[in-house]
């Protein structure tokens, strides 16, 4: 018998088992990789005033709204914005409120001024929301421009952002702290508002946003800490992890949200690992270098939320 014979029989399945592989490598070949931050400009003349004035306008001229302006140390300022279009999203998803703003930074560095925004659809699979936010996207990118992605050097695509953790037995988005719970909601942001008012424990309001036609607002606030070297401050932290030449300030604010009176924050080991997915775990600039971060904000964000 010639050795063609003996194989033809399997030559229907061999097709089909390459064919199979030469799908599932063009699959892992097209999966689009996200980043968290999207630069818009390495290099914006004009002083910081004049530069955040500018890019107030061009994202007011594309329909954002300024919530919020937040500056948690020198030369960086972030300015939260919102749309209705980006409300409307965010109330169809559950917890949606995380991802009803994006925020924008204009920060001053030695090799000059960077304008960058957070990634509208990175964000929407961290948050698992039912819409990519690529509209949004299109409009940050109409009126701030876009030079490349960073903050990730491989990128995570969307199954891997959707069923994002740092590491092992460390928190899912699902996993949120449980801040308080207060009788109605409307009571639960009364409450909250005046605790922010006062700055206990160093933590005050940057901006507010509540979703259309549900019960569920997102506050962003700003972590001073009570002390000069605390672990719960924004400073303190970033000073230690925001250490590459393109900067995360984009990170900041932190945020809580209330839902139907019930107080909510993400884990920090989420919650910065989503904006600093490549930090390792030991040595300089890494997590060990903020071990004391996690109970401190949480601490914190408690104190303003019963």
């Amino acid at each position: 018998m010639h050795i063609n014979s003996i194989f033809r029989p399997f030559l229907p399945l061999a097709v089909l088992v390459f064919g199979l592989i030469l799908s599932t490598a063009g699959t892992a070949a097209d999966e689009i990789k996200y980043k968290p931050f999207i630069l818009a400009q390495s290099n914006a003349d004009g002083d910081m005033s004049a530069i955040v004035n500018t890019v107030k306008n061009k994202l007011t001229a594309q329909g954002f709204k300024i919530a919020g302006q937040y500056s948690p140390y020198a030369d960086t300022t972030i300015l939260i914005v919102t749309s209705d279009t980006l409300r409307q999203h965010a109330s169809q998803s559950k917890f949606g409120a995380f991802g009803a703003i994006q925020r924008v930074s204009i920060t001053k560095t030695a090799s000059g001024t960077q304008v960058s925004y957070t990634n509208p659809t990175y964000m929407s699979h961290v948050y698992r929301m039912n819409a990519d936010l690529a509209d949004v996207k299109a409009q940050l990118v109409a009126a701030l421009g876009q030079e490349h992605e960073y903050g990730s050097e491989e990128g995570l695509d969307k199954d891997e952002l959707r069923g994002y953790h740092y590491k092992m037995f460390m928190p899912y988005f699902y996993d949120r702290l449980e801040l308080a719970e207060h009788g109605s909601h409307q009571a639960a942001v009364e409450r909250i508002e005046k605790l922010l008012a006062t700055k206990k424990g160093g933590v005050g309001k940057v901006y507010r946003v509540d979703l259309p036609g549900k019960e569920e607002t997102v506050i962003g606030v700003s972590l001073a800490g009570p002390g000069d070297n605390d672990c719960s401050g924004d400073q303190y932290i970033m000073s230690r992890i925001d250490f590459k030449q393109l900067k995360a300030s984009g990170h900041l604010p932190y945020e809580i949200l209330i839902s139907k009176g019930d107080v909510y924050a993400l884990y920090a080991e989420f919650r910065i690992a989503i904006n600093f997915p490549d930090l390792s775990m030991i040595g300089s600039n890494s997590f060990a270098s903020i071990m004391c971060a996690p109970s401190a904000i949480q601490e914190a964000l408690t104190g303003i939320s019963k």
